[in-house]
């Protein structure tokens, strides 16, 4: 199983099936509030099958290198995810996206998990640069990429169909060259 720990009460690891209940009960008391910024989070009543299927297309997706997403537990609880939402291995490039439980929010989970994944992506993956990006009104997911020193390359303009709407999305990026490491 893999594990990687982020503080003294947090860490990070791999999604199983055997999480499947926990993290449906997350996405569904959490409905209202992933939903404004995730087009994924079609169904308020989300049945725990949904989450098995995706649940084993990311386990295979894992094994393959494809990209993968990993859940955040604090306190032994699931809080989120974050994860590489793909890999271009020929530009070697990758884009890093997360989302987190209301009630978790405000304690570093989502600054220290992108700090390892943007470590382990140039210290291990051959990766040379990592984007972020986030709907240009979602002004606490933004906070993250600056907060972590990337740069801001600007807006791309109706660039993602959230429910019902083209929404911008500002877009973020760190080079190799330029992470200076633990922050």
């Amino acid at each position: 199983m893999f594990s990687r720990k982020i503080d003294n009460n947090s860490e990070l690891r791999l999604i199983e099936p055997r999480h499947a209940e926990a993290l449906n009960a997350l996405v569904v008391n959490n409905y209202e509030h992933i939903r404004e910024w995730s087009a994924w989070l079609t169904d308020k009543e989300r049945p725990v099958e949904r989450t098995l299927e995706w649940i084993g297309e990311n386990m295979k997706r894992f094994g393959d290198g494809d990209g993968y997403e990993i859940g955040i537990w604090h306190k032994g609880t699931i809080a989120g995810q974050i994860g590489y939402n793909h890999f271009d291995r020929e530009n070697r490039k990758t884009e890093i996206g997360y989302w987190l439980g209301a009630t978790f929010q405000g304690k570093g989970l989502i600054t220290n998990s992108c700090k390892i994944l943007i470590g382990n992506a140039f210290a291990n993956l051959g990766v040379n640069r990592i984007e972020i990006r986030c709907g240009t009104e979602n002004f606490k997911s933004r906070k993250i990429p600056e907060r972590l020193g990337f740069k801001d390359e600007g807006i791309a303009r109706e660039a993602d169909w959230l429910h019902d709407r083209f929404i911008d999305l500002a877009v973020y990026s760190m080079l190799a060259s330029e992470w200076p490491g633990e922050i």
